[in-house]
Order: C-alpha cells, then sequence, then structure tokens
C-alpha cells in the first residue's frame, strides 16, 4: 500500500514538476535550433505531461500511465471547464505525436508542425500553472 503524502512533499513535487514542465520547453527549443523536430515534440509533449501530471497530484487525483494523465485531465478538468477544449486538444495531440514518434516507423515532425504546437505548449503549461494557484 502507498503511503499517503504530506500536503508538504504534495506542494514540493507538484512545484518541481512545474519546474521540470518550462525546463522542458526550453529544451524543445534547443531541438529544435538544431534541425531535431521529432525530439522538439517530444519535449513539447513531457512539458505538457509534466504540467498535467502536477495538477492532478495537487488535485489528489491520482493516474498511473500517460493515458491515464490524458484521461484524468480531460475527466477533471476539460469537460468541467476549468481547463480549455482548446488545451485538451493541445495535450492530445501532443500525445498522439509523441507516441508516433517514438513507436512508429517512418514517423516525421517538420519544423512547421513544431511551430504550429509550441505556442500551444507553452499557452497549456501556463494555463495549468494558473490552476495550480
Amino acid at each position: 500500500m502507498k503511503e499517503k503524502l504530506t500536503s508538504e512533499n504534495r506542494e514540493a513535487i507538484v512545484s518541481y514538476r512545474m519546474e521540470r514542465a518550462y525546463e522542458t520547453l526550453k529544451e524543445a527549443d534547443y531541438n529544435t535550433a538544431g534541425g531535431y523536430y521529432n525530439a522538439s515534440v517530444n519535449r513539447l509533449y513531457y512539458a505538457c505531461y509534466y504540467a498535467a501530471s502536477a495538477l492532478l497530484l495537487n488535485h489528489e487525483i491520482e493516474a498511473h500511465t500517460h493515458n491515464g494523465v490524458k484521461t484524468q485531465l480531460s475527466m477533471h478538468f476539460v469537460r468541467t471547464g476549468q481547463l480549455s477544449i482548446e488545451h485538451g486538444a493541445t495535450f492530445s495531440l501532443l500525445f498522439e505525436k509523441r507516441q508516433a514518434g517514438d513507436y512508429s516507423d517512418f514517423a516525421y515532425c517538420d519544423l512547421a508542425l513544431v511551430n504550429m504546437l509550441r505556442p500551444r505548449a507553452e499557452a497549456f503549461v501556463n494555463a495549468i500553472k494558473e490552476l495550480i494557484k
């Protein structure tokens, strides 16, 4: 049986995950500058994933898989209107692109896709930050 986190530990982990989200956006920029667009999309997804998992933890909502994070985020925040449908769509699209990039042959992301997703990913992370406040 897992031990319940103290509120101090939970806050520390939430804070760490949000820091990690912002650092990972920078990693995406680094990969984009180098022409590594699949890696950039991967980093954009993980930036959003870290933020989403921070939000769920902040509300004591458990998710044990990437798909679980996506499902719980949709159920508790998108469907309730706390997080916009656009932000939910951004996370879902990044989830799909990351899955394809990691597990499919011949998956290809280009600069146009990264340029479309980068501001959406940052807006997602910022929206999560506001929900955590």
